[in-house]
């Protein structure tokens, strides 16, 4: 079995929508993150991560470690998911050449503080380097040893491909040295109790050319589920916890079974969807089918039956994770960001091994909704906010305030004690163009609409204008030619092609056309502009007699700031829908119900008045961004 595609061309200069986030993630994310890690926003959770790291050197070198460490288990993975967003962010141009040598140079004082973190034999973990040394390697469910390396190994091969510096990198190689040498030379048991450090050993793979890098990565999934009662064996062998999670919970940790008999999805949904990505990952590299056909159960059981309209998965704060099937509640959804990313990182690996547009569908549909709503507009509109938890309705008074509510906050925040996700969607935003784009020898890819320069490893280059998500038109001016490979997306009803302005007939072949270009060519694609209400299936018990709208990728929400009470808004179905000229917002027919004389009785016998009114709806990422605590809705009844 050979790779369809590579996940990467070789550049993408981003223009239009695209370039806004990577400038504003630029200019305003990565610098306050970087005062965030310093512990220099006011009223901001407290970091310390890289005081961490410097304490960490301190202990090494039998100094005062001062304030010992501080934060979550996993701190360590914000400075290196930092560092990887530092890293896209100078390769992809949107900084002026000043800016770039600033803000490497901070990036390289980092990298040295973290080198100097590491110990003689290659292991780096600030926690327990600064404490509990005697506890390396003996608590693999909680301790995210290999979790910090993972994000670490990622941020090393990307800070190389951007810089041409090999400091981190040569860390991280003697890191993975070192875990190879007590999991597969000393044959300790065991995988990561949360799955990372496999996708990230394969990037080291690609990178480096090591191949104990892969046969690492596919040691750990070939481990997982052999032994279904190692976390409980472990357990019992020391007498120590993080947090206390529990052994026996085969299915939140995927181990209940070997990965290529697994089937559902479940337990934590980040940590199922990084397993499920370097398990793709593998499958395309080695060829192994069964790897592949367990990758497509387990694809198809979030997508039809345990994801959100918006892209969100895991829809319960119990464990942050997949709960059951159909089992999709709208005010309660945990959808963590990273879990989104997650996602979308999955359907890029699956792209690689099958080109087939139903992945590109849902890596579209998380990130235009759930990624940019962990931050939505607020990065253009003074110091950023952040969503950990992406609900699909907020009520001011019950969401963040009731104990079964209490995780969706109705408003986005500065940071959180556990900041996995605003770093995550940094990156992930900061490097777009390796989720829109990708090549084989003869083949550009155009997995996501992106405007900008692309140039190909294979020889190709062309431009890319729209307007998109609010235009529907794509243009694409080939430069050097060959075969272009546009997806057709499967919520458009419609479309068209113009090659050099003459119809193109050709076919899809599973969501891509694959239109022959030469130097000089133009081709135009229209897609399918009108909104639409979407129905859930009547297995969702939450959803019945509710409908949503989108239009092309986006989801549109309804907030109180634009239409009041929207608890008594009911929606008509049968009036057609208008659009505003610049897509932000989607006016429906609607009735209020109970809007003059509301009773003070909790139940009543008369019969709630309706009367007409026009809702406004506008897309589900930018909801709260003027920061005021009201009320949303995705799904409203109708």
């Amino acid at each position: 079995m050979k790779k369809q595609c590579q996940v990467k061309v070789g550049s993408y200069e981003a223009k239009g929508f695209i370039l806004r986030y990577q400038e504003g993630i630029a200019k305003e994310v990565v610098p306050y993150q970087y005062r965030i890690m310093r512990d220099e926003v006011p009223g901001a959770e407290k970091s310390h991560v890289i005081q961490n790291f410097i304490n960490a050197g301190k202990a090494l070198r039998g100094e005062d470690t001062g304030d010992g460490f501080y934060g979550m288990v996993f701190q360590d993975s914000d400075a290196a998911k930092w560092i990887e967003a530092a890293a896209y962010t100078i390769e992809n141009g949107v900084l002026t050449a000043a800016e770039r040598e600033e803000l490497e140079k901070t990036a390289d004082e980092l990298i040295d503080i973290i080198a100097a973190a590491q110990d003689e034999d290659g292991y780096l973990d600030t926690r327990f380097t600064v404490i509990d040394r005697d506890k390396r390697w003996n608590n693999l469910l909680e301790a995210h040893e290999l979790y910090c390396a993972g994000h670490m190994m990622e941020a090393a091969c990307a800070y190389s491909e951007a810089t041409g510096k090999d400091k981190l990198l040569g860390v991280m190689l003697k890191n993975s040295e070192h875990i190879y040498r007590h999991f597969v030379t000393e044959g300790h048991e065991g995988c990561p109790g949360h799955p990372e450090v496999e996708l990230a050993l394969m990037k080291m793979y690609r990178k480096t050319g090591d191949k104990r890098c892969l046969e690492l990565a596919r040691h750990f999934i070939d481990s997982r589920g052999q032994d279904p009662r190692f976390y409980e064996k472990e357990a019992a062998n020391r007498d120590w916890t993080v947090w206390g999670a529990n052994p026996s919970d085969y299915d939140y940790m995927q181990s209940g079974r070997p990965v290529r008999e697994q089937s559902d999805a479940t337990g934590h949904a980040v940590r199922a969807v990084y397993l499920y990505t370097a398990m793709a990952d593998i499958a395309s590299e080695t060829g192994d089918k069964k790897l592949l056909d367990a990758c497509e159960r387990l694809w198809n059981s979030i997508t039809k039956k345990r994801m959100y309209i918006t892209g969100g998965i895991g829809s319960t704060v119990l464990g942050e994770a997949f709960s059951v099937d159909y089992d999709l509640p709208g005010d309660t959804a945990y959808c963590e960001t990273c879990a989104s990313i997650g996602l979308m990182f999955f359907a890029s690996r699956m792209l690689e091994n099958d080109v087939d547009g139903r992945y590109a569908d849902v890596m579209e549909r998380a990130f235009y909704n759930t990624v940019l709503g962990s931050m939505g507009n607020t990065l253009f509109e003074g110091e950023p906010r952040f969503l950990y938890v992406n609900p699909l309705e907020v009520t001011p008074g019950i969401a963040g305030v009731s104990p079964t509510h209490r995780h969706g906050l109705p408003k986005r925040q500065k940071w959180f004690a556990c900041a996995c996700c605003p770093p995550n969607a940094a990156r992930l935003i900061a490097s777009f163009g390796e989720y829109a784009y990708g090549e084989n020898d003869t083949t550009a890819y155009c997995h996501l609409f992106a405007a900008g320069r692309v140039k190909c490893g294979n020889g190709m280059e062309f431009t890319c204008e729209t307007e998109y998500p609010y235009g529907f038109e794509v243009r694409y001016t080939i430069i050097k030619g060959g075969v272009l490979a546009v997806r057709v997306p499967g919520w458009s009803f419609f479309h068209t092609v113009l090659v050099n302005n003459e119809e193109y007939k050709g076919n899809t072949e599973k969501g891509y056309l694959y239109i022959p270009v030469k130097d000089g060519d133009t081709v135009l694609l229209t897609l399918d502009d009108k909104p639409r209400f979407v129905y859930a299936s009547t297995k969702v018990p939450e959803l019945s007699g509710r409908t949503a709208i989108e239009r092309g990728p986006l989801v549109y929400c309804f907030e109180e700031r634009y239409n009041g009470d929207i608890l008594s808004l009911r929606l008509d179905t049968s009036a057609a829908l208008e659009v505003s000229t610049d897509g932000l917002k989607i006016t429906a027919k609607a009735y209020r119900s109970g809007s003059q004389n509301i009773p003070e009785e909790l139940y009543t016998y008369a019969k709630p008045e309706l009367t007409e009114v026009t809702a406004a709806a506008s897309p589900y990422f930018t909801w709260d961004s003027e920061g005021g605590k009201k009320a949303m809705r995705v799904w409203m009844p109708y």
